[in-house]
């Protein structure tokens, strides 16, 4: 242990490894855990249970530097089960929701010894395991046991391990990288650096003894991890473990369990939000300490609704994997708290570098980097690929001790962190660098959305295009059309995505959180609607133009432009072959803003009725001319 002080506190004695952060209240009957339906169980129990898993596993033939896999529901046991392994092995939770071929990967490449799942459990890990020739371990839950309670089943291995509790530099948990640009990385995580960054959130939140939290992130995430469970045991407050995310049930079990406190992604604050009216009585009564934010950027009108909604302040924060989550946090009152930053460093120090490894001053744009004692140490070697798999992942992620993060952002006079995007996220359309998350706040700040997700598509000539998913408001309206005219009024045209799709729910990962990169083939049935053909002669005029400047097949009236390969130069050529066929000053610049066929011709024909009122009625009237007759029109244009 670490003796620690500060001003005008004490000397205390810091816990370095899980074992000692257990043990350190390991004779308190203060609550540890607790869950919907379950007795609490005491700080006393949960070091008599994390005792018991150590003794277990190394009787089975699992010890120090083994690497041990769980599959388990989110709860408590899924928390005890966590502290448990990770004190005396390698702990590496896994989705329960993951696939056959999902696990035959991870466990793989863990070169996993054994594998927790719950006794009765039906999940695919369990012959996958066995086909790698991993024991299968099961935790079985008696009737009336207190939250986190169990015992552990299973085949034992014959040989010899290092028994005993871990130590401060031996690795406590491995998660693996998302992978949504490149193959999975494995992240080693030490017993210091989940100590480290514990004793950051607890005391950038102020955490004590007397704080309950809410849990609600999924336990295989770091958020939820660290953000809620390990900070939470640092400091002797309770944990209610949720069976899982639940908008409808949350209000149920804050009312029933007083939480001082939770932690979530954005899109479960507003789905929280979303219920929040019909809950005025609860708000009334209950009051949280605080609301946490982490894990994505949180919209500054949704960081306004939930203060408003809670009278709570919202503390937005930075974290990431590879630094056992928290990096940067907003302060709570009366520090400053800053819409649309993660705050100041709240742990690990904080710079950002250029491209060559160049420090960059306050205000300059460049790669946010880290170093501290939350850091790990770099990436693990991949059991199924090359043992060095990793060695180049490594030169590349530090730099001069540095730890390069992917993220781009700059810190202001003050300190304070702006991310302005992933860099592997920059949306570049045509030459111009969008940053997807400047899209993701406009569109937000439209009445009518609860939740929007600006992403890349690929464009035939512009490399990449821009595109939003949104999910309205509960009984709120706004069409595509609306939703964009709006975008033009605060965004420079550019950066207007040039579709806006309207869905009931947007995809995102096992941990509620949006993953960005991939999203356009999550959504492909959405951005290919039905073809709708031409009703009128000047939607067929319009939609045979666009075929015939793009050279593609013929265009129905819901067709974009933008999105089946137009550019500005192939705009300004539609542009000039309307005014010419229709004798009207026709501004291509309209494409951008109505590039559908239909929106377009809507735009011709307002234009007619106050210069050829005439023409439009026999426009309008006509069924549609015949093909060479159209080609014959067409032809005649330059």
């Amino acid at each position: 242990m670490t003796d620690l002080s500060s001003p005008g506190r004490a000397v205390i004695t810091e816990p370095a490894n899980i074992k000692q952060l257990v043990a350190f209240r390991k004779t308190s009957e203060a609550v540890a855990l607790e869950a919907p339906g379950r007795k609490p169980l005491s700080y006393r129990g949960l070091f008599d249970q994390v005792d018991y898993v150590r003794r277990t596993l190394n009787d089975f033939g699992l010890g120090r530097g083994d690497r041990v896999a769980l599959v388990l529901p989110n709860g408590p046991e899924m928390a005890s089960a966590f502290l448990g392994v990770s004190a005396c092995a390698a702990c590496a939770p896994l989705n329960p929701g993951y696939r056959a071929e999902e696990f035959e990967f991870y466990l793989n490449d863990l070169d996993a010894r054994a594998l927790i799942v719950a006794a009765g459990s039906n999940t695919p890990a369990i012959s996958v395991a066995r086909k790698l020739g991993i024991v299968v371990l099961e935790l079985n839950v008696d009737g009336g046991a207190p939250a986190g309670a169990f015992t552990l089943s299973g085949g034992a291995m014959s040989r010899m391990v290092e028994r005993g509790f871990a130590g401060t530099e031996e690795v406590a948990l491995l998660l693996h990288t998302s992978g949504t640009t490149s193959r999975p990385k494995l992240v080693p995580l030490l017993h210091a650096n989940l100590c480290a960054s514990a004793r950051n959130v607890a005391h950038t939140l102020a955490l004590t003894e007397n704080d309950r939290c809410l849990s609600v992130m999924p336990l295989f995430h770091i958020h939820g991890l660290i953000g809620a469970l390990l900070s939470s045991i640092y400091t002797g407050g309770a944990v209610v473990c949720a069976p899982s995310f639940d908008a409808a049930r949350f209000f149920a079990w804050a009312d029933a369990f007083n939480p001082t406190w939770y932690t979530a992604v954005p899109t479960m604050h507003q789905a929280i939000l979303e219920r929040a009216q019909g809950h005025a009585d609860f708000l009334a009564r209950r009051c949280l300490r605080l609301i946490r934010s982490s894990s994505a950027a949180l919209p500054p009108r949704v960081m306004a609704e939930l203060e408003a909604a809670f009278a709570a302040p919202v503390i937005e924060a930075y974290g990431m994997t590879e630094a056992a989550h928290q990096m940067a946090s907003n302060p709570l009152p009366p520090g400053a708290r800053k819409p649309g930053s993660v705050g100041r460093a709240a742990g690990p120090e904080i710079a950002v570098m250029d491209a060559a490894g160049g420090m960059l001053s306050h205000d300059q744009t460049g790669e946010i980097v880290i170093r501290g004692s939350n850091v790990m140490p770099g990436y693990a070697s991949n059991a199924v690929a090359n043992l060095d798999a990793n060695v180049d992942a490594n030169v590349a992620a530090f730099s001069a001790g540095w730890f390069r993060t992917g993220d781009q952002g700059y810190l202001d006079d003050d300190g304070y962190l702006f991310i302005t995007g992933r860099l592997k996220e920059i949306i570049n359309r045509g030459g111009e660098k969008i940053s997807p998350r400047e899209i993701d706040e406009a569109l937000l700040n439209h009445d009518a959305i609860a939740q929007a997700v600006a992403f890349a598509v690929l464009h035939p000539l512009l490399g990449e295009d821009l595109a939003a998913a949104v999910v309205l408001k509960q009984n709120a309206q706004a069409t595509e059309h609306d939703i964009r005219e709006f975008l033009f009024g605060c965004l420079a045209d550019f950066k207007v995505p040039s579709q806006v799709l309207i869905v009931d729910q947007i995809p995102k990962g096992a941990t509620g959180k949006v993953q960005r990169i991939g999203l356009a083939g999550k959504l492909a049935d959405f951005l290919k609607k039905a073809r709708i053909a031409p009703r009128n002669e000047i939607e067929r005029i319009v939609a045979d133009l666009y075929a015939e400047v793009l050279k593609t097949a013929e265009f129905g009236v819901d067709d974009n432009f933008f999105a089946l390969g137009g550019d500005s130069l192939r705009a300004t050529q539609v542009a000039a072959r309307i005014q010419a066929i229709f004798e009207i000053d026709l501004n291509s610049a309209l494409i951008f803003r109505k590039p559908t066929v239909a929106e377009l011709a809507a735009a011709v024909a307002d234009m007619l009725a106050s210069s050829d009122p005439e023409s439009l009625e026999i426009l309008l009237g006509l069924d549609s001319l015949p093909p060479e007759e159209m080609q014959q029109l067409l032809a005649e244009t330059p």
